[in-house]
């Protein structure tokens, strides 16, 4: 298997159902100097799982026999944009809400202390009668939401 095929397969350890390169994480993997070298763009400043995601990077291609390391792009920054369609489609399958369009910005982003208004529909039921419970879910990239059809309770991937 060739070291971007390697790369492409690492999961993200906090949403396992997505590939790095279905969460638009994978930026980059080149051979250089003997050694393969993957690039990543955190989702967010400060993303938890970004030490985790390049150990597991370091430990798949040096089992597949790379000599690899890890770069970190912060330009251009992430955004759920890049999340692939494959990846949009195993968020629905595992019951969460994909993400829509990601804002565009130009200019200073103002600060508002209030919960972003989006268009979310249920992952489970298809309604669009749901219900924002709590801006942050189990990690700052999900918001928590109900459904006001089907009555359960699922997490959305935020726009970015």
């Amino acid at each position: 298997m060739n070291a971007y095929a390697v790369a492409a397969s690492v999961t993200d350890p906090e949403m396992p159902m997505l590939t790095l390169e279905d969460l638009g994480v994978l930026r980059d993997v080149r051979e250089s100097g003997g050694e393969v070298v993957v690039t990543i763009t955190p989702t967010y400043s400060g993303c938890p799982a970004m030490a985790t995601m390049r150990d597991d990077l370091v430990h798949r291609l040096t089992d597949a026999g790379y000599a690899a390391r890890v770069e970190v792009a912060l330009s251009p920054a992430w955004t759920s944009d890049w999340i692939t369609e494959h990846g949009r489609r195993a968020l629905r399958e595992h019951g969460l809400s994909a993400p829509g369009p990601a804002p565009t910005r130009n200019g200073p982003i103002p600060l508002t202390l209030l919960p972003t208004a989006r268009a979310v529909t249920c992952p489970r039921c298809g309604s669009a009668r749901t219900d924002l419970t709590s801006e942050y879910g189990a990690t700052a990239c999900k918001a928590l939401y109900r459904c006001s059809e089907c009555a359960e309770p699922f997490e959305h991937v935020k726009e970015i």
